[in-house]
């Protein structure tokens, strides 16, 4: 998943699907089986900077998953689900869903075999904006879920009364209710969570596999048949300046957006 807070992505792939967003939208990509794929940072602007600020969250397939067929979807901000709070003094706290639920706000529906697809695995994927001075709890998880928090930005926040500092992460107790309460300016935050997958992981380059054979496998796989190919102009493919936000698909289809 790739979640571009500001600024623009391009996208090609080996499968002839592309696509241009930004600014709140979000990628998910599932490699499966194999993909060649391009991301590069258009320069649309002349007068000024091309600021660029994104996380790319990479999302482990099971065992059973590894070989699906990949598959590529668009999030785009205007249809990803917002919940909003505020606490007893007023203040705000705006949490945008990617994967998850919160309250009776659910998230829109992740790629078919992600291990976000099965609800049971409890993965979560919250930025949250919590106005200056705002005080917010995350609800708690069952025991065996791994979640972890990236403060990225604003002067300080408190996390049940321990005071953390920008630029910070950091693992919190799944079960337990955490309070946060934001510092003297604005606080933003990824939170990510999940059941881990508990198998063996071996990375080697682009591949993520079970095993080092698998790894040696799918070398050999993108030597014969890379994937489907390369049918783009360039290796580093950037979309027309003047296209707006849109995706093309394996099928043809089109979404364009304003």
């Amino acid at each position: 998943m790739t979640v571009v807070l500001q600024g623009f992505v391009d996208h090609s792939d080996s499968h002839g699907q592309a696509g241009r967003y930004g600014n709140g939208d979000v990628q998910w990509m599932t490699a499966g089986r194999g993909l060649q794929h391009c991301e590069m940072f258009p320069l649309l602007h002349d007068d000024k900077e091309n600021t660029g600020e994104l996380f790319q969250i990479w999302l482990n397939l099971p065992k059973a998953k590894k070989m699906v067929e990949p598959h590529f979807k668009m999030l785009w901000a205007e249809d990803i689900p917002i919940h909003n709070e505020e606490d007893i003094n007023g203040k705000k706290t705006e949490v945008t869903l990617i994967t998850g639920s919160l309250g009776t706000t659910r998230a829109l529906d992740p790629a078919p075999d992600s291990w976000a697809a099965d609800e049971k695995n409890e993965v979560l994927i919250w930025t949250v904006k919590m106005e200056q001075g705002a005080k917010w709890s995350i609800p708690p998880a069952s025991k065996n879920a791994f979640r972890v928090l990236y403060f990225y930005k604003g002067d300080s926040v408190k996390v049940n009364s321990e005071e953390i500092g920008e630029y910070k992460a950091f693992q919190l107790v799944p079960d337990a209710k955490v309070e946060f309460v934001a510092g003297d300016t604005d606080c933003f935050f990824l939170i990510l969570q999940g059941i881990p997958i508990d198998e063996p992981v071996f990375q080697h380059g682009p591949f993520v596999m079970n095993s080092k054979a698998e790894i040696m496998k799918a070398f050999v796989d993108f030597d014969e048949t890379k994937f489907g190919g390369w049918p783009w102009e360039r290796s580093d493919m950037v979309h027309p300046k003047d296209k707006g936000r849109f995706a093309t698909h394996i099928d043809g289809t089109e979404e364009i957006r304003p």
